[in-house]
């Protein structure tokens, strides 16, 4: 009788099990869609390179491909920051990317991480590169086409310095794919992979004119931060690092609605081609001089915006034609 009981207790048990596991495995939350929680669980796990010149100076001109792959100064920098590599590249996957910027808080809106961006991005171009030294040049073209995922997330719904960073990002991965190409690294098929995608990006590749539209709302909110400081010329001074100007005033209304005219003007014009947007911006740069001082002062350059989008242009092209054979 008692054997018979303890049968049953274990069938019990086993029943219970089972439907404990099936009901937990059933239960799991749904996987984030938003690619910026696993970057920063990535940042997390990343490893600081040394800072020693030396390094540093490898690490860079190695990423821009002006020094070859040396595994035995730079591989256990990769083997210490594998995982957050990874984490990075299977988050490029991931079909949105909200980064939870405060853009309500003006110019003191925290983007530190953006620094941390540069580094994993830069950690991923090697990572592609230790791939190719090593034979696997499917690896290395999944690991530079993650780093342009990787760019493209960067600069969604970001101001100018995002997209700045990220075109940083996307010349590295470029520049390593035409290097691939040129030097006959790619199959076929992978050179169709990297074709489709680099076509499928925008020719300047970001949304420039947005990037711009996005700096309006915080430089007008540094207007109200000034207006509401106990000492405006002192808030000027913490925000800029330098002096306010001789009898300083707050910009206006009228000052707010020049600057908000001018900044539209540009971002029409950035939605030109580069060539064609060239001399207008020059002409519209110049207007800059006529605002407020505090937005002469943080205005962005539209001439270096449009340097910019050149210099993504023409490394496209030069991918593409690499990609080409030609």
């Amino acid at each position: 009788m008692m054997r018979t009981s303890c049968k049953y207790g274990f069938l019990i048990l086993a029943l219970f099990l089972t439907g404990a596991t099936t009901n937990a495995q059933s239960t799991f939350p749904a996987e984030t869609r938003n690619a910026a929680l696993r970057y920063w669980m990535a940042f997390a796990e990343m490893q600081d390179p040394p800072t020693d010149k030396a390094t540093a100076d490898l690490l860079e001109k190695t990423a821009a491909g002006e020094m070859a792959w040396d595994e035995s100064k730079l591989g256990p920098i990769l083997d210490a920051n594998g995982e957050a590599v990874r984490a990075m590249q299977r988050a490029t996957k991931l079909p949105e990317c909200d980064w939870g910027l405060e853009y309500s808080l003006g110019p003191r809106a925290p983007i530190s991480y953006v620094a941390r961006a540069r580094v994993l991005a830069r950690l991923n171009t090697l990572y592609g590169m230790r791939l190719a030294a090593k034979g696997d040049s499917q690896g290395a073209a999944d690991t530079w086409l993650a780093g342009i995922g990787f760019s493209q997330h960067l600069a969604k719904g970001g101001s100018l310095i995002f997209s700045l960073i990220a075109k940083t990002v996307l010349l590295s991965n470029f520049q390593a794919l035409t290097q691939a190409a040129r030097n006959g690294v790619l199959h076929e098929a992978q050179r169709a992979q990297v074709q489709s995608i680099a076509n499928a990006l925008p020719e300047t590749g970001f949304d420039w004119a947005e990037a711009l539209h996005f700096e309006e709302s915080p430089l007008e909110i540094g207007v109200q931060q000034l207006a509401a400081a106990s000492n405006p010329a002192e808030y000027y001074k913490a925000l800029m690092g330098r002096a306010a100007p001789p009898n300083f005033t707050i910009p206006s209304a009228k000052d707010i609605d020049a600057f908000h005219k001018l900044m539209n003007s540009a971002e029409e014009l950035l939605r030109l081609p580069p060539q064609k947007a060239e001399d207008k911006l020059k002409l519209l740069q110049e207007s800059v001089k006529s605002l407020h001082p505090y937005f002469q002062e943080t205005t962005p350059s539209f001439l270096k915006i449009n340097d910019a989008r050149m210099q993504v242009l023409s490394a496209r092209q030069e991918l593409l034609q690499a990609l080409a054979g030609r």
